[in-house]
């Protein structure tokens, strides 16, 4: 549904040379109309027009491209090139041409968000990565730059830096000269990095700032550099936190404590106590062996999403889940790596039951599910009936067995999307799990198809049409990992190489 008035915005700035000379004329309340008018329509001339006459305090690039009054539709999935770099650019010029009649004080970049389709006219997305590295060239040049602005426009930003871009990045957030845009970093993400380097970036971005942050992938991080990141600043706005792979490993050159005491992981435990707006913690693939509770149990806020996969909890960690106060606020959680129906089929039970109010997303991959525990997992999910998101690839699971748990699933009545493990009777016999992705590849498809076929039959049986199924087989599309593909790759391969160089030497001191 379009108003009249957005279709006059439409008319408008599809002729660029004649919006540009209307725009003196067009009353200041407006602008977020023809913004809005331009990103639909990819005219990225009237866009860098119309930043650079700004003429209201603030630019909020996330609200003026979700739904309205005027146009229902939601442009946030646009992360088109064209029209995010013509924003950058009128900001720029906005700083350079602006005088006294120049209202803009905040300029909002968050909000975006990067899918796997573009559904702008050019097909050509800007991911955060290329958004940061635009930003942040875009700061350096007008560093060096006279200014017709009195004060610096504050510029809120999602930040990704990598090696690649970790330069012009730190000196965009170094000091900025006046009437420059200053970045103000809401979320900061950093891959490919060494410790010194996160370190510093996240100085200048500043910890006080911060609502997420995600080390992820190629930063290694033991427990001694997790002590000193989160000393930094407190983090006292932080509402998500991801570490990556290792990170509560102790430091190499560390000495076990006699007493068993690990005073590192208590320094820890503490730092995230203090963060009172902390909800969601993912430290999947760290080892976690009956430390959950140390962890866990000092924080102040109840998470409502926590990501443990492949973290070899025991026991003790799986009993305090269950009965601590987070369990009874969880929305999304992911317990993959664990044979949680095998080792611990009672405290499985109750940690749903205790999270079924609230959870909205569960992901069991590789959890050693079999065909003899389709009955308890049942049993289990019975409970969750707010669960909208179910994954669970990577278990030997049979086509029968897959039956008869996509019938219970339709029991679930908000359920929506499903992503279930190629069925074990597609794969030779005698596949060993879990697969790497070369087994995991080879299965028969025709036999797959027709299995595929027979659960959806389930579904719409059970006039359950509404619950979309899939089969990714290396998971789900991550933009921030599509985007900077190529870098990861070439990092990967020095970090072998360093490696094959360490082990030759080692072999001629043995010699």
């Amino acid at each position: 549904m379009q108003s009249l008035r957005f279709i006059s915005a439409e008319a408008l700035v599809s002729h660029p040379p004649g919006a540009q000379q209307s725009l003196d004329a067009v009353a200041h309340n407006l602008y977020p109309l023809l913004f809005k008018a331009s990103y639909l329509l990819e005219q990225s001339a009237v866009i860098r027009l119309l930043l650079e006459r700004w003429p209201l305090e603030e630019f909020r690039l996330g609200p003026l491209l979700g739904p309205s009054a005027d146009h229902a539709g939601d442009l946030r999935d646009r992360a088109c090139r064209a029209c995010l770099e013509a924003c950058v650019r009128g900001l720029a010029d906005h700083v350079l041409q602006g005088g006294g009649r120049r209202r803009l004080r905040v300029a909002d970049l968050t909000g975006i968000r990067d899918v796997q389709v573009q559904r702008c006219p050019c097909g050509r997305a800007l991911g955060r990565w290329g958004r940061t590295e635009l930003l942040a060239r875009t700061c350096c040049e007008l560093q060096k730059q006279p200014c017709a602005t009195r004060r610096p426009i504050e510029v809120l930003a999602d930040v990704f830096v990598t090696a690649g871009n970790f330069e012009v990045v730190a000196r965009a957030l170094g000091p900025s000269g006046p009437g420059s845009l200053r970045v103000r970093c809401l979320s900061l993400r950093a891959d490919s990095l060494d410790p010194g380097q996160l370190l510093h970036v996240l100085r200048l971005a500043g910890p006080r700032e911060l609502r997420r942050l995600e080390v992820v992938h190629n930063v290694r991080l033991h427990a001694g550099h997790v002590q000193q990141l989160l000393a930094q600043g407190g983090f006292p706005r932080l509402v998500s936190l991801t570490l990556p792979a290792k990170a509560f490993d102790a430091p190499p050159a560390s000495t076990p404590a006699s007493d068993g005491e690990e005073p590192l992981l208590a320094s820890i435990a503490w730092a995230l106590s203090r963060m009172t707006q902390l909800t969601e913690l993912h430290m999947a693939f760290s080892t976690l062996t009956g430390k959950l509770q140390t962890l866990l149990g000092p924080l102040r806020t109840p998470l409502r999403v926590l990501d443990v996969g492949n973290c070899a909890l025991n026991h003790e960690d799986m009993t305090f889940l269950a009965n601590c106060i987070h369990a009874a606020h969880l929305e999304v959680l992911d317990l993959s790596g664990h044979c949680l129906v095998d080792l611990f089929p009672a405290t499985f039970h109750r940690l749903l039951g205790q999270a079924a109010p609230t959870l909205r997303a569960l992901t069991l991959e590789e959890c050693g599910l079999e065909d003899r525990h389709v009955g308890a997992l049942s049993l289990a999910l019975g409970t969750c009936r707010r669960l909208r998101e179910l994954r669970f690839l990577g278990n030997p699971l049979s086509g029968r067995a897959l039956r008869r748990l996509f019938a219970a699933l339709c029991e679930l009545p908000r359920l929506r999307c499903v992503e279930f493990p190629v069925p074990r009777d597609c794969y030779p016999e005698g596949s060993a799990y879990p697969q790497d992705e070369l087994a995991m590849s080879k299965f028969d498809q025709q036999k797959y198809d027709a299995i595929a076929a027979d659960l959806r039959a389930v579904l719409l049986r059970a006039g359950r049409d509404d619950i979309q199924v899939s089969t990714p087989l290396f998971g789900s599309f991550d933009p921030d990992i599509q985007e900077t593909s190529n870098e990861l790759g070439a990092f990967l391969l020095q970090a072998f190489k360093t490696a094959l160089e360490n082990f030759s030497r080692v072999l001629k001191q043995m010699e």
